[in-house]
């Protein structure tokens, strides 16, 4: 028998099935975790390690790479809980981010609070027993500097993004820690490419929403047309021009192919015409593409340097 048309004329409100409930509720916390962002983490830590190890393939660590990419990921996910938990009120204002769960309120701030604690502290423990410290101490030191530091100075001045950008560029030292042990030349370069990358990529997103964000009261973008366009445009165009020249680098660290040097100069000079069509136009669109391109090349640029390192 059809109970929905019986309810309706009784006008009683039909329960929710437990197991959507459930559903739901799994998706908001897996949502919690930022998985969009911790999907770049996780390619680039395992690129760390992978370059750090400079083991043979046939004597790759397979157990200890899955374990440092499992406890940066935990530590990740728990650096975007609690951010989320720190800026619900600036969350719930924005169109762009009022939908979140505990923006929006369907879930409770203080389960999100011990959510990002659990996971941070597992994942920074995980870490100490299964690979080493220093990998460990350079996730707690990534947590703490972009929730602590970061996080507050987005209200505060547009020199937020130079600054979240050195915690940003950490997961590629965790790779390679955890491979190593140590920080040598090289492990420096992929973490300054990590860290030139994330300029355009933030100022595409900084364009698109730069209404939200002035709505939220944040400062990732100075008042006023003239010094906003200055700062667009000398974020966008001088990281992408240094990285034209940076990503050749880590080539040359690890013997690399012909190949490898014809396709990150093509990728560069890709990143480096969307960049310049962004600036030149300044439109959504443009910023669009821009972002786009930006998630294209990191982790293609990255996968070049595992299979053609010669």
């Amino acid at each position: 028998m059809a109970t929905e048309p019986i309810l309706a004329v009784l006008d009683v409100p039909a329960l929710p099935c437990p197991r959507v409930a459930r559903s739901t509720l799994l998706s908001d916390y897996w949502a919690l975790t930022k998985p969009e962002v911790n999907f770049l983490i996780v390619i680039t830590t395992f690129v760390g390690f992978y370059l750090g190890c400079g083991a043979a393939s046939h004597d790759f660590p397979f157990v200890r790479a899955i374990n440092a990419v499992l406890g940066t990921l935990l530590v990740a996910s728990g650096t975007g809980t609690l951010n989320q938990y720190i800026e619900r009120r600036f969350d719930a204002q924005m169109r762009r981010t009022a939908r979140r769960p505990l923006a929006a309120g369907r879930v409770k701030a203080s389960a999100v609070l011990w959510f990002g604690v659990s996971l941070s502290v597992i994942g920074s423990v995980y870490l100490a027993i299964a690979v080493n410290v220093l990998a460990s101490v350079l996730a707690m030191a990534t947590l703490l500097s972009y929730l602590f530091v970061y996080t507050p100075l987005k209200r505060r001045t547009s020199l937020s993004t130079l600054v979240g950008a050195l915690p940003g560029a950490m997961p590629p030292l965790i790779g390679w820690a955890a491979a190593s042990g140590k920080l040598p030349f090289e492990a420096w370069i992929l973490y300054a490419v990590l860290f030139l990358w994330q300029f355009p990529h933030f100022m595409a997103i900084a364009w698109m929403y730069r209404d939200d964000y002035d709505r939220a009261g944040y400062l990732v973008l100075p008042r006023g047309s003239k010094a906003r366009i200055s700062v667009v445009n000398r974020q966008t165009m001088l990281p992408l021009l240094a990285l034209l020249l940076l990503a050749l680098i880590p080539a040359f660290a690890v013997k690399p192919s012909t190949l490898y040097r014809i396709g990150a100069s093509l990728l560069n000079i890709a990143f480096l015409y969307y960049g310049a069509r962004f600036v030149i136009r300044r439109s959504s669109s443009a910023a669009r593409g821009l972002l786009a391109a930006s998630i294209i090349y990191l982790p293609a640029l990255f996968l070049l340097m595992i299979v053609l390192r010669g």
